[in-house]
């Protein structure tokens, strides 16, 4: 029987989550053909993924009309491409809002959505799930812990009662409140398991990311956010856990390497040889610890929960704020525990708007922006 080619578009293909994600069609090359990138002002990375993949069409963010690096191929809005006829899977990796758009094109499209961009379903949960619902799409997570829950409640008729979320804790888990004051940008974008972005890099050290992965796992797999609850697991193997009716807890373990994930994604229902990925051995890792959260050293992860209580715009607020509160920090304009103090002063002059329209959603965000750094003391220009 012919192997079925696969058709992907993958958006932010130069960040990290983009370029792993062509790792994984560099070593399955029958199995996935590359037909449109999208990335932003990294043009010589760009030029050089073109040239090996071939794309039909791109996008990128530039000052020249025709940048000379990038070979001919046609160019296309990010959205044009999410929702085009020629592709069967699209990518989005990009960080930050930005993939919103693109991810409500796929939706409509009936596209299947392999989601690494977290703001999508949180600033729009309810939106993106509506239109997935509506155009017959379906998104597949690429996160690893939202695609160990997938993974763990496949086959099974019953849902979840409870969802366990695994955390890193990042660099700074057992710093002191005074040790983590001094907190350089350099020490937060060392992390101890994962190979990221600087973004979601920063967003480990503070747990916000796994506040964002609670609003996620909410929208992505129907469960109230009082029964999703978090696990620091210095180790990163297990990815994340569910619990059932009866009280059996099933768990997802694998190295901490995002190929895992976004193959998984790429060849679902299939489960391929890629002898690239690592093989998992419990010998040599010898213990899995777990301990709470420390939610008083690391605010950002209740801020997140009260968020999506609170609803309606607040999650797009808190995205955006953290947003312009990590820029701050990546240019040394505050410091690292002024992260969380900088989006909760944001939060509570937000005037949220229970049932918000994509245009709300948007609005809502840029405003919270602005408010971050001009409570910051500055410009929105880092």
């Amino acid at each position: 029987m012919a192997t079925t080619v696969k058709r992907l578009a993958i958006l932010g293909s130069t960040g990290s989550i983009g370029r792993q994600t062509l790792e994984v069609v560099r070593a399955l090359p029958d199995r996935f053909q590359v037909v449109g990138l999208a990335a932003g002002n990294n043009i010589k990375a760009l030029a050089e993924q073109v040239k090996e993949f071939k794309p039909r069409f791109v996008n990128y963010i530039t000052d020249a009309k025709n940048p000379d690096d990038i070979p001919l191929c046609a160019f296309l809005p990010v959205e044009d491409i999410a929702h085009h006829r020629d592709v069967d899977i699209v990518v989005i990796a990009t960080s930050g809002t930005g993939g919103l758009k693109a991810a409500l094109a796929a939706a409509k499209a009936g596209k299947t959505i392999a989601l690494a961009n977290k703001e999508s379903l949180v600033a729009a949960g309810e939106i993106l799930i509506n239109e997935v619902k509506k155009g017959g799409a379906r998104i597949l997570p690429v996160d690893s812990e939202h695609s160990a829950i997938w993974q763990c409640l496949h086959g099974e008729k019953q849902s979840a009662r409870r969802i366990i979320l695994t955390a890193s804790g990042g660099p700074f888990c057992h710093y002191t409140r005074a040790k983590l004051e001094k907190v350089t940008v350099e020490q937060a974008l060392a992390h101890p398991s994962w190979k990221m972005g600087r973004k979601v890099t920063i967003d480990s050290a503070t747990l916000m990311n796994k506040g964002l992965e609670i609003i996620e796992a909410h929208w992505l797999f129907g469960v109230p956010v009082d029964d999703i609850s978090v696990i620091i697991h210095p180790q990163s193997i297990i990815h994340s856990m569910v619990e059932f009716a009866d009280g059996s807890v099933k768990a997802q373990l694998s190295y901490p390497d995002m190929r895992l994930p976004i193959q998984y994604a790429l060849t679902y229902p299939d489960r391929l040889v890629n002898t690239t990925l690592p093989v998992l051995d419990l010998k040599k890792i010898g213990s899995l610890t777990f301990e709470p959260p420390d939610t008083k050293k690391f605010p950002c992860l209740r801020l997140a929960v009260e968020a999506i209580k609170a609803g309606g715009t607040y999650p797009a607020a808190l995205c955006a704020a953290d947003e312009a509160a990590v820029e701050l920090f990546l240019v040394e304009r505050i410091k690292f525990m002024d992260i969380p103090s900088l989006i909760e002063k944001t939060l509570e002059q937000h005037k949220n708007v229970k049932h918000p329209n994509l245009n709300t959603i948007i609005s809502a965000g840029i405003k919270s922006r602005e408010k971050a750094f001009e409570l910051s003391g500055g410009s929105s220009e880092c």
